[in-house]
């Protein structure tokens, strides 16, 4: 059950599938630290000193998928798309103690566009059976939150988003979404594809034994058929920048004050 959004008592089942453990993967990215100061060079983004990191709402989605497998048994996949740069990230949800780590990727790839990643980790997700799918609500770099909506469209699966809590039951889950006038719980059969907001669970931390053992771990790598992009990037270009704000000081400016606040600021 559920108090103030966070699961309380014993809410472990049975597999509804009988002795059959669900499959169930966990979607992980590869983004720039969220306090990386982004700059460009021409007219793109110059990535080359950043440090790279899972993508936060990603943890939240792994830890998800762990107490799922907790619950219910089964396997964990964890799946990232990219070139080998990325394998890091999957040797820290490794570490975790997902059971296997699968990168997507072809070298004649570059540039994927929304459409193509969604494709590419559809045909992945099929190739493993699996049969439930975790994912961050949306990632740090883009934010756009299309990833778990477009694959669980391709793979004709109920979606799910914003999750803040979750209680694992016989044939599906149940989850908290927030909304405008409260918190509503939904009932979600499997297969789903389910995305993760950060709060619901605490992610868990690697031991040095788990550290150990992803350093030695194999990333499997499957490649994809993936449709041509329609989509072309002329350029990226940063945000103005803000104007320097205004100091008063004394009494005397008190009506100055007012007038910017109104007139400029349409505060008052």
């Amino acid at each position: 059950m559920f108090i103030n959004g966070l699961l309380v008592g014993d809410s472990s089942t049975l597999w509804s599938g009988g002795d059959m453990m669900p499959e169930i993967a966990v979607l992980v990215k590869r983004v720039p630290d969220t306090n990386a100061k982004i700059a460009i060079s021409g007219d793109r983004v110059d990535l080359s000193s950043v440090k790279w990191v899972m993508s936060p709402y990603d943890e939240f989605a792994l830890e998800a998928a762990m107490m799922h497998k907790e619950s219910n048994g089964g396997t964990v996949t964890a799946i990232t798309l990219g070139t080998p740069d990325c394998d890091k990230v999957l040797k820290d949800a490794k570490a975790i103690g997902v059971d296997r780590i699968v990168r997507v990727w072809d070298d004649s790839w570059s540039d994927l566009d929304s459409n193509q990643v969604q494709s590419a980790l559809v045909s992945a997700l099929k190739e493993l059976s699996t049969e439930v799918v975790y994912c961050g609500k949306s990632a740090a770099d883009t934010g756009a939150s299309s990833t778990g909506p477009g694959v669980a469209e391709r793979m004709g699966w109920a979606s799910v988003s914003n999750i803040i809590g979750i209680e694992f039951e016989d044939a599906g889950v149940e989850v908290l979404i927030p909304r405008n006038i409260g918190n509503a719980r939904t009932g979600v059969s499997l297969p789903a594809v389910i995305s993760c907001d950060k709060g619901f669970c605490k992610p868990r931390k690697p031991n040095v034994k788990g550290i150990m053992m992803a350093k030695r771990a194999q990333v499997e790598v499957l490649g994809a058929d993936i449709p041509t992009s329609s989509i072309n990037i002329v350029s990226h270009t940063p945000p103005p920048q803000k104007a320097s704000g205004q100091k008063f000081e004394g009494a005397g400016n008190v009506p100055t004050v007012v007038a910017a606040l109104r007139n400029d600021a349409n505060v008052i």
